[in-house]
């Protein structure tokens, strides 16, 4: 086992600066060798706020570096399946943000090439690491739930479409909207806690409504602002979906929205047995409910949360110590990217889509 691991950040934008530099920073076993971002200046920045690495602007520069172990992948979703491979394929481990990749192809892809070269490609879930969640899978395998038969996600928001007009807007450079920004998340989590089953159908639609009109948008609050470009972008992806997958579990629906006519914000998860229930607050805490000895039983835990970005990039910089795969491995990931490629493909064709095995 390596005592310690150099590591390289492609990719020095918000999710990099708030999850994976803290927390290699953090690490005694993880040094940061590089930051490469094709934008110099914030390669710069980072070098320069973090007092350690040195910027690179190509990451084929450092492909080749033996001393080199393992990289973080923090740039928009069309770079995934094309640097990850390509690290992989150079002898190093990856831990790559959401989602694994745009389209199911270049997932499956990812997953080959890793298998093929033995390197650890981790797919940056984060909520795999969530305190409240693993106590819920916990008590989904103890049975305090019973069979469960029915979970539900609403991840919801009024108006808030990141950077309309910017990449995550564009089809071609995200591979989808809401569902594929944040329903990603939610259904990842639902197959983590129910033990990973396999998707067998999928029947969804999604809308692409409220930010056409890009420039006379009105929105109360717009993460990633300042790569909106309301004049010449283009704006071709859903903010608002709709689906139901069944597995061999049981049967997710959902409803998602960056942006609704509705003025109230809900994300939350619930899971539905035949002798308890969980309502997850996403990010947050949970409530448990049942009936024991003729009583209807409300339960809400109160414990400090953890960290789950943290915790993931830990956890990867010691499996790549070790040699091991994790909870977050390609394999999951692609699980949760069959259940997206259906629900677009479905939406399409106005179809329900079988998923294949």
């Amino acid at each position: 086992m390596k005592e310690k691991i150099n590591v390289a950040v492609i990719g020095c934008g918000n999710i990099a600066n708030s999850a994976h530099i803290p927390a290699y920073m953090a690490s005694p076993t993880a040094n940061i060798k590089y930051f490469c971002d094709i934008i110099p200046e914030r390669a710069d920045k980072a070098v320069e706020k973090y007092g350690c690495g040195k910027a690179i602007y190509d990451y084929h520069e450092i492909l080749d570096d033996p001393e080199l172990d393992a990289v973080s992948v923090c740039t928009h979703n069309d770079m995934h399946s094309v640097i990850a491979i390509d690290f992989m394929r150079h002898g190093k481990d990856v831990l790559c943000e959401k989602p694994a990749a745009r389209i199911l192809s270049e997932a499956l892809e990812m997953e080959k090439v890793s298998y093929e070269t033995g390197r650890i490609l981790s797919i940056g879930v984060c909520n795999r690491y969530s305190l409240s969640v693993n106590r819920i899978k916990d008590m989904i395998a103890r049975g305090d739930l019973g069979e469960v038969f029915h979970v539900y996600a609403s991840f919801r928001a009024h108006r808030s479409i990141p950077g309309l007009g910017g990449d995550f807007t564009t089809f071609a450079s995200s591979g989808g909207g809401a569902l594929i920004d944040w329903g990603v998340h939610y259904i990842d989590l639902i197959l983590y806690c129910l033990g990973d089953p396999k998707p067998q159908t999928a029947s969804g639609e999604a809308f692409c409504k409220l930010g056409k009109d890009m420039k006379n948008y009105t929105y109360t609050g717009m993460w990633a602002e300042d790569t909106k470009d309301v004049e010449n972008g283009v704006y071709d992806v859903d903010d608002s979906v709709t689906g139901l997958v069944r597995t061999d579990n049981a049967v997710v629906s959902f409803n998602g929205a960056w942006a609704q006519n509705i003025g109230q914000s809900e994300t939350y998860i619930d899971f539905m047995g035949d002798k308890g229930g969980v309502r997850l607050q996403y990010c947050g805490l949970y409530t448990y409910y049942t009936a024991k000895d003729g009583m209807l039983i409300e339960e809400k835990p109160d414990y400090r949360l953890n960290d789950m970005h943290r915790d993931e990039v830990l956890d990867f910089v010691e499996c790549v110590r070790k040699g091991e795969r994790n909870r977050n491995d390609i394999k999951y990931a692609v699980g949760t990217s069959k259940i997206l490629q259906a629900i677009y493909d479905s939406s399409k064709n106005h179809r329900e889509v079988i998923i294949e095995d």
